[in-house]
Protein backbone atom coordinates (compact mmCIF):
# COMPACT_ATOMS: atom_id res chain seq x y z
CA UNK A 1 0.00 0.00 0.00
CA UNK A 2 2.55 2.61 1.11
CA UNK A 3 4.93 1.76 -1.73
CA UNK A 4 2.50 3.00 -4.38
CA UNK A 5 1.78 6.33 -2.67
CA UNK A 6 4.13 9.24 -3.07
CA UNK A 7 4.35 11.48 -0.04
CA UNK A 8 1.99 14.40 -0.46
CA UNK A 9 0.33 13.01 -3.58
CA UNK A 10 -3.41 13.39 -3.94
CA UNK A 11 -5.34 10.15 -3.40
CA UNK A 12 -8.64 9.95 -5.29
CA UNK A 13 -11.17 7.50 -6.64
CA UNK A 14 -10.65 3.77 -6.24
CA UNK A 15 -7.20 4.23 -4.68
CA UNK A 16 -8.71 6.41 -1.95
CA UNK A 17 -11.46 3.87 -1.25
CA UNK A 18 -8.92 1.04 -1.04
CA UNK A 19 -6.66 3.06 1.26
CA UNK A 20 -9.62 3.99 3.47
CA UNK A 21 -10.68 0.33 3.71
CA UNK A 22 -7.12 -0.77 4.59
CA UNK A 23 -6.77 1.94 7.24
CA UNK A 24 -10.20 1.09 8.70
CA UNK A 25 -9.34 -2.61 8.93
CA UNK A 26 -6.00 -1.96 10.61
CA UNK A 27 -7.44 0.66 12.99
CA UNK A 28 -10.25 -1.71 13.99
CA UNK A 29 -7.59 -4.36 14.64
CA UNK A 30 -5.95 -2.06 17.19
CA UNK A 31 -3.39 -0.01 15.25
CA UNK A 32 -3.06 3.62 16.33
CA UNK A 33 -3.57 6.56 14.01
CA UNK A 34 0.08 7.55 14.55
CA UNK A 35 1.28 4.06 13.61
CA UNK A 36 -0.89 4.06 10.48
CA UNK A 37 0.39 7.52 9.53
CA UNK A 38 4.00 6.38 9.85
CA UNK A 39 3.32 3.16 7.93
CA UNK A 40 1.68 4.97 5.01
CA UNK A 41 3.98 8.00 5.02
CA UNK A 42 1.00 10.31 5.44
CA UNK A 43 0.22 12.82 8.17
CA UNK A 44 -1.74 12.10 11.34
CA UNK A 45 -4.45 14.51 10.10
CA UNK A 46 -4.75 12.73 6.76
CA UNK A 47 -5.19 9.33 8.40
CA UNK A 48 -7.65 10.77 10.95
CA UNK A 49 -9.72 12.33 8.14
CA UNK A 50 -9.70 9.10 6.10
CA UNK A 51 -10.91 7.11 9.10
CA UNK A 52 -13.63 9.67 9.86
CA UNK A 53 -14.78 9.63 6.23
CA UNK A 54 -15.04 5.85 6.27
CA UNK A 55 -17.33 5.92 9.32
CA UNK A 56 -14.94 4.58 11.95
CA UNK A 57 -15.76 5.28 15.59
CA UNK A 58 -12.50 6.73 16.82
CA UNK A 59 -11.12 5.51 20.14
CA UNK A 60 -10.53 7.95 22.96
CA UNK A 61 -7.07 9.00 23.99
CA UNK A 62 -5.32 6.66 26.37
CA UNK A 63 -3.14 7.45 29.32
CA UNK A 64 -3.89 9.29 32.52
CA UNK A 65 -7.12 11.19 32.58
CA UNK A 66 -7.73 14.40 34.41
CA UNK A 67 -10.83 14.81 36.49
CA UNK A 68 -12.39 13.46 39.61
CA UNK A 69 -11.50 9.97 40.67
CA UNK A 70 -14.36 7.61 41.35
CA UNK A 71 -15.32 7.58 45.01
CA UNK A 72 -14.06 4.38 46.55
CA UNK A 73 -16.44 4.05 49.44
Amino acid sequence: MAETLKKGSRVTGAAREKLAADLKRKYDSGASIRALAEETGRSYGFVHRMLSESGVTLRGRGGATRGKKAASA
